[in-house]
């Protein structure tokens, strides 16, 4: 099975999330639902399209290494309208620049992170649309727990990401947290 296919076809998928973080994180933080424009800023909207939110929180799961499933209850989810495919593929206001190796990085993360049997899908044993369902379930796992950060954060202080780094900051206190672990493990001792 070529890693190519693979790909292709979690490209075309379009990830859930629960419907309860679309004014908490989703439509605080973008311009999801209104299409491109240029006035976000004055509307105090960090981000354009709502796939840019989705992609932070993702990354927020994977570097905390930690999902959350989904509501079972499928009328409580929402996926944004727009296939992965097409995410960050254009330049988007004066200082924004198409981003589309993103992508790749996610569905490499993915692949790294996701129970999926690679020889069984070679062997036909298990089919392609069943790999990419593993795949997805991972990805909106991660997803699930970001936005559930993001809104715990906000929750706690409104303006918590309007700081010009909060973001970055998020991502770096990880880095420190992990540091911190790092140093107060004893070596065993042979």
């Amino acid at each position: 099975m070529a890693a190519a296919l693979l790909y292709e076809e979690w490209a075309k998928r379009n990830p859930y999330w629960e419907k309860r973080y679309e004014e908490s994180v989703i439509k605080k933080f973008t311009d999801y639902g209104k299409g491109e424009s240029s006035f976000k800023e004055g509307r105090g909207k960090l981000f354009g399209a709502g796939y840019e939110i989705i992609i932070i929180a993702f990354f927020i799961g994977l570097y905390y290494n930690q999902r959350k499933k989904l509501i079972a209850d499928s009328t409580k989810r929402k996926s944004l309208g727009q296939p992965i495919q097409y995410w960050g593929n254009h330049d988007s206001g004066k200082d924004r620049k198409a981003y589309p190796k993103i992508r790749d990085y996610m569905f490499i993360a993915l692949v790294a992170k996701s129970d999926i049997d690679f020889i069984a899908l070679d062997k036909d044993e298990i089919n392609l649309r069943k790999a990419v369902d593993i795949l997805m379930d991972t990805m909106e796992e991660y997803i699930n727990w970001g936005l559930d950060f993001i809104e715990d954060k906000v929750l706690s202080d409104s303006s918590y990401f309007y700081a010009p780094t909060a973001f970055l900051d998020v991502f770096l206190g990880f880095d420190a947290n992990m540091a911190d672990e790092d140093e107060t493990t004893e070596p065993e001792e042979l």
